[in-house]
């Protein structure tokens, strides 16, 4: 019966990572060559494995079983240290969608589907398998006010909760100071 239920369970959250919330749509034309490299976090919304973090990026490789390498980082300001996590994604169907599934504890994967993504892959809207879960990343450390409020209007038309925001700082680390 154990063993029934765990099984049922594992079911239950992989197929947590091919849905998508209620009106979301994968961009199509998807070209992950393009897409690789690194991004800037310019806003979230808040999620236990990021709070609290500033300056944080994500870098986009591929490993050698052709899955993609996913290096998320931040900056710990109360601890004034960097903190890293390192992951995998793969396709969920076609590459040729921006529909993948990411994991970052093993076996459990969680929805990484690309919803918002200009022609110059300068920036990108980001949600999971649920509206808890929202991201915008740019090339850039900033993106300009009418291309970001694009993108938030874009994610509230489709639910999501966008005055929960958080806007991450993407200021420089300051210096220790000289001794």
């Amino acid at each position: 019966m154990k063993q029934l239920l765990c099984l049922a369970l594992l079911a239950g959250l992989a197929g947590c990572a091919g849905s998508l919330p209620p009106g979301a749509v994968p961009v199509e034309n998807f070209n992950l060559d393009r897409y690789l490299g690194d991004w800037y976090e310019i806003a979230r919304l808040d999620h236990s494995f990021e709070r609290g973090l500033s300056r944080a990026t994500a870098n986009y490789s591929i490993n050698k079983d052709g899955s993609v390498r996913v290096v998320n980082r931040g900056y710990q300001e109360d601890k004034k240290k960097w903190k890293e996590a390192v992951g995998k994604a793969k396709f969920v169907g076609d590459q040729s969608v921006g529909r993948l599934k990411v994991s970052f504890f093993g076996p459990f994967y969680g929805g990484y589907n690309i919803i918002d993504l200009d022609e110059a892959y300068s920036r990108v809207l980001i949600c999971s398998n649920s509206t808890k879960y929202l991201w915008i990343l740019a090339r850039e450390p900033r993106l300009p006010d009418e291309v970001l409020t694009q993108l938030v209007e874009k994610a509230r038309a489709l639910n999501f909760p966008v005055d929960e925001l958080i806007y991450v700082d993407q200021s420089p680390v300051p210096e220790p100071p000289a001794r």
